[in-house]
């Protein structure tokens, strides 16, 4: 089976991070796209994404893809007093849905191994 040695599931550091997301999103309303939205604009829900990271579930190698993207494409939402506990700003409360930093070392991790794995294979 391909990437039968990789371990799909978030690490403890992206499951507390996606927890938190949560936390914030119900506190200030705000932050993630729910599923119906982000369906609407053919993207990942940062949502979904955090039930499924905070819960530990495996996570499948094109959604471990599609983290590193988010990541990669919203480090520029990264700024001073973005994760202000009073007042965090929308792309911190959907960095951390997503695993924040945690997520984002672990996802970028596994899509290496993957495609150190589909080196070998060719």
């Amino acid at each position: 089976m391909r990437y039968s040695h990789i371990n799909f599931r978030p690490p403890a550091g992206a499951r507390k991070a996606a927890k938190r997301g949560l936390e914030l999103r119900k506190k200030f309303h705000r932050g993630g796209l729910s599923s119906k939205k982000a369906g609407k604009l053919g993207i990942g829900s940062g949502i979904v994404r955090a039930v499924n990271i905070s819960k530990g579930s495996k996570i499948s190698p094109d959604t471990v893809r599609r983290m590193k993207n988010y990541f990669t494409r919203h480090q520029k939402d990264k700024r001073p007093g973005w994760g202000n506990p009073g007042n965090p700003t929308n792309g911190y409360i959907a960095w951390m849905l997503w695993g924040g930093d945690p997520g984002f070392a672990w996802a970028k991790k596994i899509v290496k191994q993957m495609e150190n794995e589909d080196k070998r294979s060719r």
